[in-house]
């Protein structure tokens, strides 16, 4: 159970571009790094040389430097790499991006390099200067520049100071069967919030990360079923209220109530924008006790894998005795499939669910199996082609259009 103040959602693991692969790209081989805790280990890992044996010395070589590049990606983010570049009116050389971020020459130089094969920057010879000059790859513009719209940065920072550490615990949560947050942080492993949210800094970084998620997957998900006929929303577990900002975008016709802690509700007040049309409001409370508002449509996104099957069948069943005649629940999880090994993605955030919280990555029969008996039917799981997915189930009176 959350701890007051607590946000119920956690999504530890994902920010996502799948992770940063176009929309249909098989996993298996990757054309840029992975953005996140639990992938970036698949596709920043993988850097294979093309022609050769995949068993030779020189592919297990690549596979096993994987530990090193997710850290490359995390300290280019920090030290403000690739926000400088953004801003910068040219590529500029390794000299001019230490003396404007404060750092090392030698250590800047070898960043940089590291970031081109990578494939995060490009790098080209300036005529006449001898020298090389930088410049942000179009991946590293959309997703790691903070000016962007689609940037990742807020969840890289999150992923680098708290998924990443529990990660190095890998073995004791397999032995164990719980999350790494004692060995890691010296919190609990029942405190599930209390590492994430171990200082405000560290809790805005979170919620800010979140928002960062939903820049990218929350239209995708949200259009994965026609929500028109649901007018009155309930975000559970919101957050900022980023994913209730892309309802309100997607369909004029609704509105919003974002259903979170105290603490987490009155930091999105303070720190976060929102349209001025009175869509979006806000209500405070724990959805494992408290009265839930009464809504056509509850959405609980990244929500279901962070506990116990026993834990989600009683939240379903809350859900299911507030939920309006006609109305239903919308669960945004990232899907295993039918077999329960795979994809690798999601595989690898169920690994992150067990070293971070009490949950896993659930099979679409699984998710059934938990929606069903809480009086859930009709339910209709879509794959969105993105890092999320969609599971629509009506509680009554409410027929899905084909």
């Amino acid at each position: 159970m959350p701890r007051a103040g607590g946000s119920h959602r956690h999504g530890t693991c994902p920010v996502s571009p799948a992770w940063l692969l176009p929309a249909g790209q098989p996993e298996k081989e990757p054309s840029g790094p992975c953005i996140d805790g639990a992938s970036a280990h698949q596709a920043l890992a993988y850097t294979p040389h093309r022609g050769t044996n995949p068993s030779s010395p020189g592919e297990n070589k690549a596979a096993f430097g994987f530990c090193r590049c997710p850290q490359v990606l995390f300290a280019a983010c920090e030290l403000g790499v690739f926000d400088l570049l953004a801003e910068a009116p040219g590529p500029l050389g390794s000299a001019a991006v230490a003396a404007h971020l404060g750092i090392s020459c030698r250590g800047t130089e070898q960043l940089l390099d590291a970031c081109v094969l990578l494939k995060l920057l490009h790098v080209e010879m300036r005529r006449g200067e001898g020298k090389s000059v930088y410049a942000n790859t179009e991946l590293a513009s959309a997703y790691l520049a903070g000016t962007s719209p689609t940037s990742q940065q807020h969840m890289l920072l999150y992923v680098a100071r708290t998924t990443y550490l529990c990660w190095a615990h890998l073995a004791e949560a397999v032995r164990e069967g719980k999350n790494q947050y004692l060995k890691a942080f010296g919190v609990p492993s029942e405190e599930l919030f209390s590492a994430i949210y171990r200082s405000e800094g560290e809790r805005l970084q979170f919620l800010r990360g979140l928002g960062d998620v939903w820049s990218v997957e929350g239209r995708g998900v949200l259009a994965a079923f026609d929500l028109s006929p649901f007018p009155l929303v309930c975000d559970l577990g919101g957050c900022s209220g980023a994913l209730a900002k892309e309802c309100t975008s997607l369909y004029a016709g609704c509105h919003v109530t974002v259903f979170d802690m105290p603490d987490v509700v009155q930091m999105a007040k303070r720190h976060f924008s929102f349209p001025e049309d009175g869509r979006i409001s806000f209500r405070e409370g724990d959805f494992f006790k408290d009265p839930l508002p009464e809504a056509d449509l509850y959405l609980l996104a990244r929500v279901l894998h962070d506990w116990t099957d026993d834990k989600c069948s009683r939240l379903l069943a809350r859900i299911h005795g507030a939920c309006r005649t006609g109305g239903g629940i919308l669960v945004i999880e990232s899907l295993l499939d039918a077999d329960g090994r795979g994809p690798l993605t999601t595989q690898l955030y169920s690994l992150n669910m067990l070293v971070q919280t009490e949950g896993r990555e659930r099979t679409p029969a699984q998710y059934r199996a938990l929606l069903a008996p809480a009086g859930f039917h009709d339910i209709q799981c879509r794959r969105t082609g993105g890092t999320y997915d969609a599971i629509l189930a009506p509680s009554q009176g409410y027929l899905l259009s084909t």
